[in-house]
């Protein structure tokens, strides 16, 4: 058999066509050479064709039933588009220019008739048409660049009103090309012309050009709406660039960040599924594409779509993928609804595509009978099927059918195919096969969307009156753990072991979970024992459980006596689980209570006395008595819930295990410190050497004892953590036991009260001890943690930790390793990841948000910081900080998009809640300035000035950068600030300091380096306030050589924001004219003879100064004048 081509799992959606459209066409007489398809719209009930004859085909898209024709005699029909809020109108433009509005009359069953004829855009070509999205009221633009509004008033609000009422065509604008695509959206109408894009508001009749450079030829431009649950942010904006490019531009104007997608569409093409042909693909990887989009249209699910002469493109714009690229020729354009693409070909044909997941198309046409195309659609996306979430729409049962029905004769390589297809689901679907096979004969069950198995016990059967061995009943209780929902769910953050309320107490069903499969003649009908039983065989399961993997690490000898003892308490179960149905009827009431209460006694009396001591105010301000109360209650907490080696040593724990434990601690750290290659702190050499000295006085037994119970001290880090309580805990004593075990954690209380003898004077341990101590901590009591005040104590006390940051994030990954979102990290991408997490919202401050987080940017890296925005608060700023400690500059591109997401008034008082200390704003600014941004020696000249025009260079992060140094701060800070924006060559921002720290000789020097005549404006005070500056500043000008004008353009951006010729540099008689502007030229003059600057200044100057004079008397007649009038005024008032 020949091997196929088998797409990627990371494509799983496909463009398929489901119909046919021929037929309809040629019932329309559109097939003819004398008529063909012109144009084309849709909507959700309309598909609308225009015509060469003039005619426009309304077709009911349910069914292709209902007709509606409407005439023309204005010309063929060049444009049309259906108003999708209220679809009772339609638009439609001629080739004479003409812009005909028509209302249906659907809902009146009456006639369609004409409300509204335009001839504003006669004897021209209509290019764009576009319905406001919210009133009646049409766009329309043409070939020289006119964009104008038709206002419409319908029948509907009368017969007066529509006849006598007709509002005039708005101008808008006239850009200054050819009209490419016009788009609205709340208020806001884009125009993309074949130069640039503008953004026009018109309720207020304000316009932005979009971008600063230009283009040529067409290029599309769309709205990007956001989801209804996405608060107060605002919709973006998408413009077409030149090759493969897109900018994304917030709902403002403004550019935010330029995405390429040259590279991604060096795939290959996705074959169209459709019966016309059979799917073929390519594996081989093309060149890159350098495209150009001569419109965006947006679809559903924050995708963008465009096309090209050679194919369908649909991207993700926000995080910079390709969803699919499929060939399709000839294309003349495109109207799309939601998923729905309705394609206009060149030779007049029309063809309908959807856009599906691989899955569902794969569903329809197993759904129409179409089995040979489903089955190479199969075999073709065989590895998104094999996925959990196509599994879901197409089991196996379904596969097997459409098997089935294909020919054995003619089609037994596609058979085959489809056989391997389906022996690679077994091993993924029988994942759980060793779970069902054990309770398939004698249990029913069902999968439920949460992947949890529903088991369904059936009486009587064989099976239950066999499992009498205890090996057999314990692997039953493993299974039935396994598929009860008693542990806690992944996206909760309270850690109760068993959720009572996800049991249903019916009889037969509590009967499934009762512990051991106890025989149904014992079985106490009352659903509340049950419901104990159940928490008795959880309980039970999790400490055997955790006892097991306790005596991993202990000696053989040890482990020989425990199992010994484990034998004779395991023959005692089972004569006890034997027991006369009286016995088992007089035991069970006991046995659903007292064993936890007589295991948690101690704990829950140490307990409350601490929290009663803890509330007396003497305590409770003295950390020193805060610790030695807790250090007396955590002896209690290690004997219950500590490790095997604690639990040896219940209350009375001598010196000698204080010292081992302390010991294995620093050996573990020494052991960290070599692996990074840190040298070993003196400090933690002395307090080895101290414990040794400690230990040779203790009595030999003892310290056998100790040695053997310790050797777990020394494992690795990595061990195990403890993300469920071992046993039953009620709510209040969990609440009590949560509060004071992180407090421990936040005052660093990691041992026992008698140790204290072996801390240093101030009664802490050695820092990098303390840190191996905290990790060891958060490893066996995770599940007593507050983990909101765990992460802000890790960021606050741990900074220089990352072991601490690390062991905190393995716990929640551990915690929430079978979360559907973590399933879902292996296969889906990052777009869909997003949006499951969106829904399972809302987060507030749950820190399982940041653990998916650091599961995104593990995964897929700096692309998955940036849609985190959305996320804030729950995910903030310093937690991002966290996940990208070993790559600043990551967290830096998130700091700035989420700056960008804000108003602009808001910006400034988040970033400064973010800087505290202010040395992180330093730290920050040397980040900014040194990425994303020019080289040193484009902007700095080996003496340390200034290069002409260095400061028109493009930084990637100079918003960031301006906000950071208009933040208020002192004077040393600010004088740091000016120190490394002039080292990195960022001149915007020196220049700002230097007017800020009143250094203004400074900032003219400059700016004559810089050379430009902009700079020296009222607007930031840089224009001289004094003779003596404005004389300062001459002087450097003269001293200018004129060579120093004749340079290259050093960025990009220069020529087009400014030439280089001189009237925008730096020169004596620019300057000189300024002076004139500012102090008046008679004041002027005279000052430019004193200090011997005439010969410099030309003829120019002389005409300037004579029109300023001019201007200056009218300006003095005009203002006594009106003075004059107000006098008189004023008089004739009091009298």
């Amino acid at each position: 058999m020949a091997s196929v081509p088998v797409i990627s799992d990371s494509y799983n959606h496909v463009l398929a066509e489901f119909e046919c459209l021929d037929p309809l066409l040629s019932a329309l007489r559109l097939d003819s050479s004398r008529l063909k398809c012109t144009c084309i719209a849709v909507s959700k009930k309309w598909l609308a064709l225009g015509s060469s004859g003039g005619g426009l085909n309304l077709i009911q898209k349910d069914g292709w039933k209902q007709r509606l024709f409407l005439t023309h005699k204005e010309g063929a029909i060049s444009r049309v588009a259906c108003c999708l809020h209220d679809e009772d109108h339609v638009a439609v433009a001629t080739s004479q220019g003409l812009v005909v509005v028509w209302e249906l009359n659907q809902e009146r069953r009456g006639k369609p008739e004409r409300i509204y004829v335009s001839s504003e855009h006669k004897g021209r070509k209509v290019t764009a048409l576009c319905w406001d999205t919210a009133a009646l009221r049409v766009f329309v633009g043409d070939h020289v660049g006119k964009v104008s509004a038709i206002k419409i008033n319908t029948s509907k609000q009368g017969k007066a009103a529509a006849t006598f009422v007709m509002f005039p065509v708005q101008i808008i604008t006239t850009v200054d090309s050819r009209v490419v695509q016009l788009d609205y959206l709340d208020g806001r109408l884009l125009i993309s012309s074949l130069t640039r894009t503008y953004l026009c508001d018109t309720e207020r009749q304000k316009f932005w050009k979009i971008g600063n450079k230009e283009r040529d030829g067409e290029f599309g431009a769309c709205f990007f709406p956001v989801g209804k649950n996405s608060g107060s942010q605002q919709p973006l904006i998408y413009c077409a660039r030149p090759g493969s490019r897109m900018w994304e531009v917030n709902f403002d104007g403004e550019v935010q960040s330029t995405h390429q997608f040259k590279q991604l569409l060096s795939s290959p093409p996705l074959p169209v599924v459709t019966l016309r042909v059979d799917p073929h693909y390519t594996n081989s990887s093309c060149s890159p594409q350098s495209l150009s989009f001569p419109k965006l249209l947006y679809l559903t699910e924050h995708r963008v779509m465009t096309w090209t002469e050679r194919g369908i493109y649909i991207f993700l714009p926000q995080s910079v993928q390709v969803l699919l690229w499929s060939e399709v020729k000839d294309i003349q354009d495109i109207a799309v609804y939601k998923n729905e693409l309705f394609c206009l070909h060149t030779n007049g044909k029309v063809v309908h595509l959807s856009l599906l997941l691989v899955e569902r198309c794969i569903e329809r046409l197993i759904r129409r009978g179409f089995w040979t195309l489903a089955a190479r659609v199969c075999c073709l996306f065989q590895n998104s099927i094999i996925s959990c979430r196509a599994r879901k729409n197409l089991p196996l049962d379904k596969l097997e059918h459409l098997k089935s029905q294909l020919d054995a004769s003619s089609q037994q390589d596609l058979i085959m195919q489809l056989e391997e297809l389906i022996s690679k689901l077994e091993p993924l679907d029988s994942a759980c096969s060793s779970r069902r096979s054990s309770i398939s004969s004698h249990e029913s069950f069902s999968v439920l969307d949460s992947g949890i198995y529903r088991v369904i016990s059936r009486r009587g059967s064989q099976s239950d009156e066999d499992s009498c061995s205890l090996h057999s009943q314990t692997f039953s209780e493993d299974e039935r753990l396994k598929e009860f929902p008693v542990h806690q769910e992944d996206e909760q953050v309270e850690f109760d072991s068993v959720s009572h309320a996800s049991v249903t107490v019916e009889a037969d069903r509590n009967e499934t979970f009762l512990p051991f499969s106890i025989p149904l003649s014992f079985r106490s009908p009352s659903p509340l024992v049950s419901l104990q039983a159940v928490k008795e065989s959880v309980s039970s399961f999790v400490r055997k459980t955790t006892e097991k993997i306790g005596t991993l690490h202990i000696s053989p000898d040890t482990r020989a006596r425990q199992e010994a003892k484990e034998d004779e308490q395991l023959q005692e179960l089972t004569v006890d689980l034997v027991a006369s149905p009286q016995e088992q009827k007089e035991l069970e009431p006991q046995s659903c209570q007292l064993p936890e209460d007589d295991h948690l006694r101690d704990l829950k009396a140490a307990t409350a006395e601490a929290v009663a001591k803890l509330q007396d105010p003497l305590i409770l301000l003295e950390p020193q008595s805060m610790r030695r109360v807790l250090q007396e209650w955590l002896v209690y907490l290690k004997e219950k819930f500590g490790s095997k080696e604690h639990s040896a040593f219940p209350v009375k724990k001598n010196k000698t295990v204080c010292a081992e434990e302390q010991r294995a601690v620093l050996e573990e750290n020494r052991c960290l410190d070599l692996t990074h290659g840190d040298p070993v702190d003196k400090e933690e050499s002395s307090v080895l050497e101290d414990c040794a000295e400690e230990e040779n006085t203790i009595e030999t037994c003892v310290s056998k004892t100790v040695g053997e119970n310790s050797t777990d001290l020394k494992g690795p880090l990595d061990c195990s953590f403890q993300v469920s309580p071992p046993c039953v805990i009620e709510p209040d004593v969990q609440k009590d036991l949560t509060e004071l075990t992180t407090l421990c954690f936040e005052l660093c209380v990691f041992s026992c009260g008698n140790c204290e003898a072996e801390e240093s004077s101030d009664g802490t341990l050695p820092l990098a001890a303390s840190w191996t101590l905290a990790c060891r901590f958060m490893r066996s009591y995770f599940f007593l943690l507050d983990l909101k005040r765990l992460k802000q104590c890790i960021i606050t006390m741990y900074a220089a930790s990352p072991n601490v940051w690390e062991t905190y994030i393995a716990g929640l990954k551990e915690l929430t390793c079978h979360s559907p979102v973590a399933l879902a990290m292996e296969n889906e991408d990052m777009l869909k990841i997003l949006k499951q997490l969106h829904d399972l919202g809302p987060w507030d401050d749950s820190p399982l948000l940041l653990v998916h987080a650091q599961r995104l940017y593990e995964k897929f890296g700096e692309t998955a910081l940036r849609p985190l925005i959305k996320f804030h608060p729950s995910i903030l700023p310093s937690d991002i900080k966290q996940l990208c400690r070993n790559d600043p500059a990551h967290f830096l591109a998130y700091l700035d998009s989420l700056l960008k997401s804000k108003p602009e008034d808001k910006r400034s008082s988040l970033l400064r809640s973010l800087l505290q200390p202010e040395s992180v704003g330093l730290d920050l600014l040397c980040l900014a300035v040194s990425h994303d941004a020019p080289q040193r020696a484009n902007t700095v000249d080996a003496e340390g000035n200034p290069r002409p025009r260095s400061h028109l260079f493009t930084w990637g992060y100079s918003q960031l950068i301006l906000l950071l140094i208009k933040l208020p701060a002192d004077f040393v800070t600010k004088e740091k600030m000016a120190d490394i924006c002039k080292s990195h060559g960022f001149w915007p921002g020196y220049l700002c300091l230097c007017l800020e720290l009143d250094r203004r000789i400074e900032a003219f020097t400059n700016i004559a380096h810089l050379d430009d005549l902009s700079l020296l404006n009222g607007e930031d005070g840089s224009i001289p306030e004094t003779i003596e500056e404005w004389k300062f500043l001459l002087r450097l000008a003269q001293n200018h050589s004129t060579a120093f004008h004749h340079y290259g353009p050093q960025n990009g951006n220069a020529v087009s924001n400014g030439s280089l010729s001189c009237p925008d540099c730096i020169t004596v008689e620019n300057v000189a004219l300024l002076l004139a502007k500012a102090i008046g030229p008679n004041r002027a003059l005279p000052l430019l003879q004193e200090w011997d600057l005439t010969p410099e200044l030309s003829e120019r100057f002389t005409g300037v100064c004579e029109i300023l004079k001019i201007a200056e008397k009218r300006q003095r007649a005009l203002i006594q004048s009106m003075l004059e009038r107000c006098d008189r005024f004023l008089w004739s008032q009091q009298a």
